[in-house]
């Protein structure tokens, strides 16, 4: 079972599992733009914000941040006791799993990519949070493997676009080049005016008269 929340804002979901054994799943089939969160030092829940593609850490609305937090130290057996405690949080794909580590347990790929941020009790976010919280069952494997395509499928397309903007500019460069030669080829130095061209022409016509009577 996975525990569903929208944030204050209306605008992200936020989720977490309801034990330590499906915090496991959840950290095998997170999606791109899943972040993670967790009480620092102590046990707690896994939560996850879900950014819209393309977004950052920098770009987590500081009112999504703090429902974030409030949440994840209101499910910390020892953080909800504390008046305020530190929070950890980063991308789900720099969450990092090994063989020799515990249900529940992580590191991380790149540690300086973890941010730490400290929260204060607040009952009243928790309980607003709490109204809109959805109990589901989904496949969390599917769902992965949904989304994953479709990323493939959106840098497919965008290569493609690329590509073809590419081959658009060398096309116009090559134009332009093509341009640039004729304009030097038929510039005045390079062109035989019409009037002498007309004296070209009467200079061999009157050669030619003259070689008649020769």
């Amino acid at each position: 079972m996975v525990y569903y929340f929208t944030t204050r804002c209306g605008e992200y979901i936020i989720y977490m599992g309801k034990d330590k054994y499906e915090n496991e799943d959840l950290i095998k089939y997170g999606q791109p733009e899943d972040c993670w969160f967790h009480v620092d030092d102590l046990s707690s829940a896994h939560v996850y914000l879900r950014l819209k593609p393309s977004q950052t850490m920098d770009d987590i609305p500081k009112d999504c941040l703090t429902d974030c937090c409030s949440l994840v130290k209101a499910n910390s057996i020892q953080g909800c006791k504390k008046s305020s405690v530190y929070i950890v949080y980063t991308r789900w794909k720099n969450l990092k799993k090994t063989a020799d580590m515990v249900d529940g347990q992580v590191g991380f790929h790149r540690p300086e990519n973890v941010r730490r941020v400290k929260i204060e009790k607040n009952n009243t976010i928790v309980r607003q949070l709490e109204k809109t919280k959805k109990e589901l069952h989904p496949d969390l494997a599917k769902e992965q493997q949904a989304r994953l395509r479709e990323v493939q499928a959106q840098k497919k397309a965008q290569r493609r676009a690329d590509e073809k903007a590419k081959k658009l500019e060398e096309m116009e460069r090559a134009r332009e080049k093509e341009e640039r030669s004729y304009d030097r080829i038929m510039g005045d130095d390079n062109m035989t005016s019409n009037t002498e061209m007309n004296a070209t022409a009467d200079a061999t016509a009157a050669e030619e008269f003259e070689d008649d009577f020769m």
